[in-house]
């Protein structure tokens, strides 16, 4: 059965009686084809004020769940005052899942493990006895070990919004910001924090810096070009063009995004555009946790020193001759 609620309290009742959300249905249509999820779809097309983008009283913007990525990539106020969010939406997937897909459904999507998505393995994310992928193929898995489930934390869309430091506002549980939505990585089954039940309403964007500058890159390979090697997210505070507060964060490489704290406190004080290798060197003492994801640590500090430069207003070393494809 489909159900259409109209109001998000109609929608929290149907989903506390077993149903499952359904917001763009980009992720939900694959995971009910593989029999991961069954009974009831709780179709949020219809709950008013979900799709709209609307200016808070502090001056931020408060995103309903259901806009669209293409959507929020195109609103006037996203890019004039978020750019990095912008380009952040506008680079990720392709544009006919852009055109369907959903913020909240990007923050609150479900891993793209093989293990997982099959129905021939019982892997620990269904409740099974370990992560087949650490003694299995896991060569496009995390690098970074914080967790029992080595799959990467799907969502790009977390990356801009845990460095602008969102919240989300939730009917049937407390609200959370960005850090407290995505949890710790601890528990396999899920990639959030929301409980049963609980709905995802709002993305709430605190007010614009005035004068910031942020980029978002990533590195892919082409077989797979719609999911990200390594993807990187940087905001600077640059007065005067010298750094006063970096935000980084990381996607693709472990079962939650990273926020880099290290890399943060080695870019303030150089001037904006400078070599930020030193910045950088921190990635140097990071160890995959498998030989067979040491290519994708490798890339990270590329990834990173790439969306520097982009924030920055330069080129890409990957973008120039015999850059990293």
């Amino acid at each position: 059965m489909i159900r259409f609620p109209r109001d998000p309290s109609e929608a929290v009742a149907a989903l506390r009686q077993g149903g499952v959300a359904r917001a763009g249905g980009t992720d939900l249509t694959e995971l009910r084809h593989h029999g991961l999820h069954r009974g009831d779809v709780v179709d949020l097309s219809l709950v008013d004020g979900l799709d709209r983008i609307e200016q808070t009283e502090d001056g931020g913007l408060s995103v309903g769940a259901l806009v669209t990525l293409r959507d929020l990539a195109a609103d006037p106020r996203i890019r004039g005052s978020y750019p990095g969010l912008a380009a952040t939406a506008n680079g990720l997937a392709t544009p006919q899942i852009r055109a369907q897909a959903t913020l909240g459904g990007s923050l609150l999507q479900d891993v793209r493990c093989w293990y997982y998505r099959s129905d021939q393995f019982r892997c620990l994310k269904k409740g099974g006895a370990s992560c087949l992928a650490r003694a299995g193929d896991h060569h496009d898995h995390a690098p970074v070990d914080l967790g029992p489930c080595m799959a990467p934390h799907p969502s790009t869309m977390a990356l801009p919004l845990l460095a602008m430091g969102a919240r989300v506002t939730v009917q049937g549980a407390e609200d959370r910001d960005l850090a407290g939505l995505l949890g710790d990585g601890s528990d396999a089954r899920t990639t959030h924090t929301l409980p049963p039940g609980a709905l995802l309403t709002h993305v709430v964007l605190p007010p614009p810096q005035v004068g910031s500058r942020a980029a978002y890159h990533r590195t892919i390979q082409r077989s797979r070009a719609e999911w990200p090697l390594v993807e990187a997210f940087v905001q600077l505070d640059a007065p005067g063009g010298v750094i006063r507060e970096a935000r980084v964060t990381l996607g693709g490489i472990a079962n939650r995004p990273l926020r880099v704290k290290a890399v943060e406190a080695a870019l303030v004080g150089l001037p904006i555009g400078a070599d930020p290798s030193r910045a950088l060197a921190v990635f140097a003492s990071w160890k995959a946790q498998k030989p067979a994801t040491e290519t994708r640590l490798a890339l990270v500090s590329v990834t990173v020193a790439d969306t520097l430069a982009l924030a920055a207003g330069a080129t890409p070393a990957a973008a120039l001759p015999g850059g990293t494809p």
